[in-house]
């Protein structure tokens, strides 16, 4: 799909860095500039964009999305753009990062899910090439009085940005729990169900227990998923149907109200769920979206 272009291979990264006699880490603050003018903040008008670099050597974009109609709190920041778009293309570490405007305390908090969150270097850039190396500065200087996974976690319970299965899988037909749509895109429900379904197999939802996904469809049939992604501290929490438009926006995504039907797969009857929210964001943005929750099953 032609259109903006959310992360860069490492082999272009480095052809990059090249051809402007830079370092990689330098290179991140002269791409700044190109990941804002991909941010969508139709409420405040201020753009923000953050340009990571991950473990593997590719480059990733981060932009901050807003919602009129909706309450703030729907809003996606950048970084946790950012984090998301790592996460969906597999990418284990964040080493570096430059960011637009020094990231907020939600998005310092969110920052801790990382497990190597101590050794992300920060550069807030307004100068472009002009950087220097020591312009970079480790999370704890934003953060230095942090709470964080191991305040409420076993060390070896996986982190963000790390494999985990929950173990769910999808309930007969039968079974009766599940809340079937019965417009258009029937024909694409089982892809759906399974997309949304393999995003809450690697949601990270280890304060609640309660992992869930979403998939999106457009209406050229391309499918898009995201993943509930937990805070402990409760609030930076990344909705599963927010980390479904970072995946539709990143994969060359348009207008959301191209975004023609949508399924959350969730658990039923546990105490934080995501079908109201989910519902109320899509009706907001793309009115003629068809919605489908299905209740899966955790593995005993």
């Amino acid at each position: 799909m032609d259109g903006p272009r959310f992360v860069i291979e490492a082999s272009e990264a480095e052809t990059l860095a090249k051809q402007s006699a830079l370092t990689i880490p330098l290179l991140l603050p002269t791409l700044v500039k190109s990941a804002q003018s991909l941010a969508r903040p139709p409420i405040s008008k201020y753009h923000v964009g953050a340009v990571g670099l991950g473990s593997s050597g590719r480059v990733f974009f981060g932009v901050n999305l807003e919602f009129p109609g909706l309450p703030l709190h729907q809003s996606v920041h950048a970084e946790q753009f950012l984090v998301t778009n790592l996460a969906l293309n597999a990418e284990s570490h964040l080493n570096y990062l430059a960011v637009s405007a020094a990231p907020c305390g939600h998005c310092r908090q969110f920052l801790q899910e990382v497990r190597s969150a101590a050794e992300i270097k920060i550069l807030v850039s307004d100068s472009g090439s002009d950087s220097k190396p020591n312009d970079y500065v480790p999370l704890p200087q934003f953060l230095p009085h942090r709470f964080g996974p191991y305040d409420l976690l076993a060390k070896d319970v996986p982190l963000l940005l790390e494999p985990r299965f929950n173990g769910l899988s999808l309930p007969n037909e039968s079974a009766g729990n599940n809340k079937l749509c019965n417009g258009n895109h029937g024909e694409n429900l089982e892809k759906l169900k399974r997309a949304a379904l393999d995003a809450a197999n690697m949601s990270h939802a280890p304060y609640s227990k309660c992992p869930s996904g979403v998939a999106l469809m457009d209406d050229n049939g391309r499918i898009y998923n995201g993943p509930y992604m937990e805070s402990a501290a409760y609030n930076p929490s990344m909705g599963p149907v927010q980390a479904a438009i970072v995946a539709y926006i990143a994969g060359g995504g348009a207008g959301y109200e191209r975004i023609v039907a949508a399924v959350l797969v969730e658990k039923d009857g546990v105490e934080v769920k995501q079908e109201r929210a989910a519902r109320l964001l899509l009706e907001t943005i793309s009115p003629e979206c068809e919605f489908t929750v299905v209740h899966c099953i955790a593995a005993v």
